[in-house]
């Protein structure tokens, strides 16, 4: 069985290789695994960081090597989260899929509690819910976003999610079959959860780690893309 992590880019040279060294010293056992890494047209220093890791099975002589290199795609203009994952998902070779952010702020450490469940055939999509695990508490009004989000997916969609917004998301390559995903930015997560449970698929939680930075530490989401993902799940209620 493979896992294929796949991780959008843009703009992260601060953070970029030492990400990268924390999923590659996850212990995962005999699970294989590969790394995607889409360049989603950074403007930083973050393409060279890239270009130098390209093909390697490890950066970090710490860890254990990666059984697939890394394999690097790039977009010759800025198309947003949503897209470069379209494109992580469609170039993934992977059994199981699983998204992490070019940052700090979700560790890889939890990659074995977000496995778990699929390898022990319960589910086929797990989420790492960052309001039931340990994590670095964000301003109110994140909170508040994230919770109204997730209260309007529950309603639409009769289930009992605890954070819909999560970046770790994992599922299985079959759980994927079918779905179009059109959404180019942060209204991907929205659309794919939407998407998802209107497949009859039941999501199953895991606390998760969470250190949350802040617009001057990088984050790029804003309220504008929270009233995006709020129209996102009231349209994908009804339409396809």
């Amino acid at each position: 069985m493979l896992l294929s992590i796949v991780m959008p880019v843009y703009n992260e040279e601060q953070f970029l290789e030492e990400i990268v060294k924390q999923v590659q010293a996850v212990d995962l056992g005999d699970l294989e695994r590969e790394l995607v890494m889409i360049d989603d047209c950074s403007q930083d220093k973050t393409p060279q960081i890239m270009a130098a890791m390209e093909g390697k099975t490890s950066i970090n002589p710490q860890a254990k090597p990666f059984d697939l290199p890394i394999r690097i795609f790039k977009h010759p203009v800025n198309r947003g989260k949503g897209a470069a994952l379209r494109t992580g998902f469609a170039e993934a070779k992977g059994d199981l899929i699983l998204i992490q952010d070019a940052d700090l702020e979700y560790d890889p450490e939890d990659y074995p509690v977000l496995l778990k469940p699929v390898l022990r055939g319960k589910t086929q999509v797990v989420y790492g819910s960052r309001f039931t695990g340990e994590r670095r508490n964000m301003f109110f009004h994140h909170w508040l976003g994230n919770k109204f989000l997730t209260l309007t997916t529950n309603i639409l969609y009769n289930t009992t999610l605890s954070d819909m917004e999560t970046c770790y998301k994992l599922f299985t390559k079959e759980a994927l079959e079918g779905l179009v995903i059109k959404s180019d930015r942060f209204n991907f997560e929205p659309e794919i959860t939407a998407k998802l449970l209107k497949k009859g698929l039941r999501i199953y939680e895991v606390p998760i780690k969470y250190t949350g930075r802040e617009f001057d530490e990088g984050k790029k989401i804003t309220w504008r893309d929270g009233l995006v993902a709020l129209w996102c799940l009231i349209k994908f209620r009804f339409v396809d």
